[in-house]
């Protein structure tokens, strides 16, 4: 799927109060071609002037999996960019997990990937979140 199309699929909304900081999670799977199970994405941010419409994140998760990806990374990876490109966020932590025992002798392939704008930080609001 071209990138354009594939972020054009991202539908933000104007943040309601942009002068604090609160998180958004949104959870959803991504199929997996040739697979049965599919892959639970972790999606956490703290927006800054747009947040996602999660209606939208879920049709995005749709037109993903129709891509076989190389590796579980790779997927991160455009997740992550295509959601930075779109929403820029101030802090963004992706999480990706394969189907349970997807490889031969490995239970549980996991990625997570973070990001943040440069000099923002909430260290009391990011201690208080659950670990993936």
């Amino acid at each position: 799927m071209e990138i354009h199309k594939r972020r054009a699929l991202l539908i933000c909304d104007r943040n309601p109060d942009i002068k604090i900081d609160y998180v958004i999670s949104i959870t959803g799977h991504m199929a997996n071609p040739g697979e049965v199970d599919s892959s639970a994405i972790h999606l956490r941010y703290v927006p800054d002037k747009t947040i996602l419409k999660p209606v939208s994140f879920g049709r995005y998760l749709d037109a993903l999996g129709t891509i076989k990806w190389e590796t579980l990374e790779e997927g991160a990876a455009t997740i992550l960019n295509d959601v930075n490109n779109e929403l820029v966020t101030r802090w963004l932590q992706l999480s990706i997990s394969a189907p349970n025992q997807v490889h031969h002798g490995i239970d549980r392939h996991e990625v997570m990937l973070e990001d943040r704008q440069p000099n923002w930080d909430n260290v009391g609001l990011l201690s208080r979140l659950k670990q993936y």
